[in-house]
């Protein structure tokens, strides 16, 4: 059933459980993946450490879950720890592509997924899906088909005598990091962004990968290990959302709120929390005029909010700090996604 005829809302949840002494506590791992992500990248909203957890496990999921937001890792500066996710994506999310930071033909998406399903890691997307690159049209097109189940894309496959077409899968969990790309409304519809900062403080860990790999094999099986336990409930699994959460938006977060669903613990009352925040963020933009705006124009708005006229100078770590505090209608220094 498509979005725009789905119910306003699920009924009540109905949760997931398993009789297995030796299953993995949902609540306790994505407590420990939520840890885990604030070790080593710094957020302007501390419950976004909480989102990547919950879009990582989503990602052994997918297939139960029908749809799959695409996350957007988004910063106003080089050196925010786009990299640094996307390294961490690469060891904890389903069978990863590993960061892919020039454009992909249009064919080599569907020919992954062809064979098997993959978490897709494009870096760069500032670069890499510009609006006046030839192939962005096309990879755009495949991006936005691909967050719901089923769909596809005909792609030329090399026969005797020729060429046939052949309709293969675009749908796949896709994470985008870039700095401040131009994403199209349809595509931000598709998305749900997290914003990184550089650490200012020097309180992020190095990702010394040749200390924590072990570490983060550890969770890795952890995930599957959970996945496997609640993959057949949490197929179809009803769940509450708010009400001003249709179309789009539901699509977007009802795989998530069934991932914390199954988790248990504060983690449904969390996912609520987030769905609450990224609904309102969306809301006060809209009011606000800053989605009409390029992201120039909405920095500038930004700065006139935070610097003082009386003041001829602004220390940029200042201003930083300044603004990673303000409300999510300012902290808009690119327009995120929208609902259709």
């Amino acid at each position: 059933m498509s979005a725009d005829n789905s119910p306003r809302n699920d009924p009540g949840p109905t949760v997931p459980t398993t009789d297995d002494p030796t299953a993995v506590d949902g609540a306790v791992l994505l407590d420990d993946l939520e840890a885990w992500f604030g070790r080593f990248v710094c957020v302007t909203f501390e419950g976004d450490l909480a989102l990547l957890a919950l879009w990582v496990v989503h990602t052994h999921l997918i297939g139960e879950l029908r749809t799959t937001p695409r996350l957007q890792l988004d910063s106003t500066m080089p050196e925010s720890g786009k990299t640094t996710v996307l390294d961490h994506f690469d060891r904890l999310c389903y069978r990863s592509t590993g960061p892919i930071s020039s454009p992909p033909s249009e064919a080599l998406i569907p020919r992954m997924l062809e064979r098997s399903m993959r978490t897709i890691l494009l870096d760069e997307v500032d670069r890499t899906l510009r609006p006046d690159a030839p192939s962005t049209p096309v990879l755009l097109s495949i991006l936005n088909s691909g967050y719901r189940s089923g769909a596809k894309r005909p792609v030329l496959i090399g026969a005797a005598g020729g060429w046939e077409a052949r309709e293969m899968s675009t749908f796949a969990p896709v994470a985008l990091a870039g700095n401040a790309p131009n994403l199209p409304d349809d595509t931000r519809s598709r998305t749900i962004r997290v914003l990184l900062m550089p650490d200012l403080d020097g309180t992020a860990e190095d990702s010394d990968w040749e200390y924590i790999e072990d570490d983060a094999k550890a969770l890795h099986q952890r995930i599957e290990s959970f996945a496997d336990a609640v993959r057949e409930g949490v197929k179809g699994l009803a769940v509450d959302l708010p009400t001003e959460c249709i179309g789009r938006a539901k699509e977007r977060w009802r795989p998530l709120k069934r991932v914390a669903v199954a988790a248990g613990g504060r983690w449904p009352d969390l996912a609520d929390e987030l769905i609450a925040r990224d609904l309102a963020e969306i809301a006060a933009q809209r009011e606000a005029g800053l989605r009409a705006l390029p992201p120039g124009m909405v920095a500038l708005n930004d700065l006139a909010v935070i610097w003082s006229a009386d003041e001829p100078f602004m220390p940029t770590r200042r201003m930083v700090s300044d603004w990673s505090r303000t409300t999510p209608t300012i902290g808009a220094m690119t327009a995120p996604m929208a609902n259709d």
